[in-house]
């Protein structure tokens, strides 16, 4: 605990230093509140005439990168339990600015706690917590160090902080054990003196979801684009599992890929460039199926975006996606934006989304895109 804590009223004084992106997080807030949230985000020692959120060591600012503006996300956490991930997956954002080697946080027990004594200590309002954004909670580090069950201990044992904790994962099949099974269940529902939990129980809104990540049908598919992560089987049997003890869930059937036939003169499939069939017409059909039958509150889907990944070239099969793109895009061009090439927006809604949502749509699937699925988590 710092022996030092700043003052209410050095508090309101940072305060004034803080960028204007992130001052939506603190307007209309009452002045306990906006103290509270200067006390726990920002670096208190700073000489820094402009201020953005870094001071917690891992209960942290959900984006730190983001403006309020354009990404209204409001006062959130996210929790990234390890570095890196050994799922390895070609396609993921994270590669971007996540070291190449999966690892865990130095002191990681001893920090999340320190943390969690902080929000008490400032009684920062409840907000949505996230495990992960940047890493999976529960790859194989998981079964060997148990950081992830840790810090859902803390969580539970601090309820009053957090509203929504979500976690996503490609290994459902680990939070369907028993030691982790229970403490899922015990965080679906706020507690009785939870300052949310009234309109939590009007809204009939659960306190926890995990939201998995299955973007494939066929196990070749998931070989070729998720080469570390669990297999199909292995990840509908632990969603399975999750449906039957009353978790609530959310199929993730992202990122979207490009299907056969590519439009161009002539038309092409993706053998033709050399890559396998991610997402068949009846693998989507298949994996909507799934998220009907397994009661998911939603499907959350985006288009794949093709990442310069950190410190290294492109792989393989990521240069040949993005010649996929361009021919799909032709004669318009790939955006640049955010480390990553994209589909134009137009071309990405009519080629790839578009008989997505209609699958959904007849099958009576509720949808999100990625960034409202995050926004709208209360």
């Amino acid at each position: 605990m710092n022996a030092n804590p700043i003052t209410s009223d050095n508090a309101l004084s940072i305060l004034e230093r803080v960028d204007q992106k992130y001052r939506p997080v603190w307007d209309e807030r009452t002045r306990e509140d906006r103290i509270a949230l200067a006390q726990y985000f920002l670096p208190h020692g700073s000489q820094k005439p402009v201020l953005g959120p870094t001071r917690p060591r891992i209960v942290k600012w959900y984006c730190p990168f983001a403006s309020q503006q354009d990404f209204p996300t409001g006062h959130r956490y996210c929790i990234n339990v390890y570095t890196g991930c050994s799922h390895k997956c070609v396609y993921c954002y994270a590669s971007g600015y996540e070291p190449v080697q999966a690892a865990i946080k130095k002191d990681f027990q001893a920090l999340i706690a320190k943390d969690m004594e902080d929000l008490q200590r400032h009684n920062v309002p409840p907000a949505p917590v996230h495990l992960s954004n940047s890493t999976d909670p529960f790859q194989p580090l998981e079964m060997r160090f148990r950081h992830t069950k840790y810090a859902l201990e803390q969580i539970l044992a601090n309820r009053y902080r957090f509203t929504t904790v979500a976690i996503l994962t490609k290994n459902p099949l680990l939070a369907a054990q028993p030691d982790y099974l229970d403490l899922l269940q015990q965080l679906a529902t706020l507690p009785a003196d939870h300052p949310r939990y009234g309109e939590f129980a009007h809204r009939g809104l659960p306190g926890f979801v995990i939201e998995v990540s299955l973007a494939f049908w066929r196990e070749e598919a998931a070989r070729a684009y998720d080469p570390g992560a669990p297999t199909v089987a292995q990840r509908i049997e632990g969603i399975a599992l999750l449906h039957r003890a009353g978790i609530p869930l959310v199929l993730r059937i992202d990122p979207l890929f490009p299907r056969s036939p590519i439009q161009g003169k002539p038309p092409a499939t993706l053998a033709d460039f050399g890559l396998p069939e991610a997402q068949t017409m009846d693998d989507l059909e298949n994996l909507v199926a799934l998220a009907k039958d397994m009661n998911a509150r939603h499907v959350v889907y985006s288009p794949a975006k093709i990442v310069l990944p950190r410190g290294r070239e492109l792989s393989e099969t990521l240069q040949t996606l993005r010649a996929v793109y361009a021919a799909l895009a032709a004669p318009q061009k790939l955006v640049w934006r955010g480390r990553s090439w994209r589909l134009p927006q137009d071309v990405a809604e009519a080629e790839i989304v578009r008989p997505f949502l209609e699958i959904c749509r007849r099958r009576g699937v509720a949808t999100k895109y990625c960034k409202q699925n995050l926004i709208e988590t209360p």
